[in-house]
């Protein structure tokens, strides 16, 4: 728990929560070397929540496979809390789009799997994961099993699988990707209420600027491969945000300066 430590001390400081410095990434590929990331420098700041958009392959998930501690910078350098990432850790929690529950296990188990997988006190992490499933809204679904879900649902638990082990960075990769359009905009409600119950620092993929504009404190924009920030554009529209801000001048505005870097094609400027 010593990383736990370290970054708590450093949040006390006022330090970044989360940074990258000239960060790139390489590829080896049997045709080379491919450059996936560019001299990318980033900071996220404690509570503070940070979109990411780009077009697809241009390195948004490559950032996150190395605050995640899954892939190695190839140059620069990479920390939270203070500490260089050097592999997985404890006070990181990752949500994909996919939240691969496993189907013969209950909801329950599902989210208190990372707790039996890192060997935490099991009295711990089941009082924990109580009160996580009564955060999500599913304290009555806790013996159900996955497939008795709706996609939102399977979703939560992926949240809250997440958050179990109390990380102080939530790495999230297109969590909403996948559901209907409805259910979406229902979960970025529900994402929001959650990360302003718990003040995480949240690094959040997402390939929809409506999504980016309504969820984050700053969004980043990248370029095409080799992804490099072109801009971050700091997002002030009073919290908490109902649906109906999205018919805001204020936002149209922000959604258009945004939606100016992509081409119809899909690509940056």
């Amino acid at each position: 728990m010593a990383a736990v430590a370290l970054a708590q001390r450093a949040t006390a400081a006022g330090a970044a929560q989360v940074r990258l410095a000239g960060l790139s990434v390489d590829y080896l590929t049997k045709h080379g070397s491919l450059r996936a990331v560019e001299n990318v420098d980033l900071t996220i700041r404690a509570s503070e929540f940070v979109a990411v958009l780009g077009p697809s392959g241009c390195g948004k998930s490559t950032l996150l496979r190395v605050l995640a501690g899954l892939l190695a910078p190839s140059t620069g350098v990479a920390e939270i809390g203070g500490t260089p990432v050097t592999g997985p850790r404890r006070d990181v929690g990752v949500v994909f789009q996919d939240p691969t529950l496993l189907p013969w296990k209950t909801v329950f188990e599902n989210l208190c799997l990372p707790g039996l997988i890192m060997r935490l006190d099991r009295n711990t992490y089941t009082a924990r994961g109580r009160e996580l499933l009564k955060l999500v809204g599913l304290e009555s679904f806790a013996d159900y099993y996955p497939h008795q879900l709706s996609g939102g649902m399977r979703q939560r638990v992926g949240i809250a699988r997440g958050l179990l082990h109390d990380p102080v960075v939530l790495l999230m990769d297109e969590p909403f990707g996948a559901l209907d359009a409805m259910t979406r905009e229902a979960m970025n409600l529900e994402i929001q209420r959650i990360w302003s119950a718990t003040r995480k620092s949240v690094f959040f993929i997402t390939h929809s600027i409506p999504e980016a504009v309504f969820l984050a404190d700053r969004v980043v924009v990248m370029s095409a491969r080799p992804g490099r920030i072109v801009e971050i554009l700091d997002n002030d529209l009073p919290r908490p945000r109902g649906i109906e801000i999205m018919s805001t001048p204020a936002f149209g505005e922000r959604s258009a300066r945004l939606r100016r870097y992509f081409r119809v094609e899909g690509g940056v400027d």
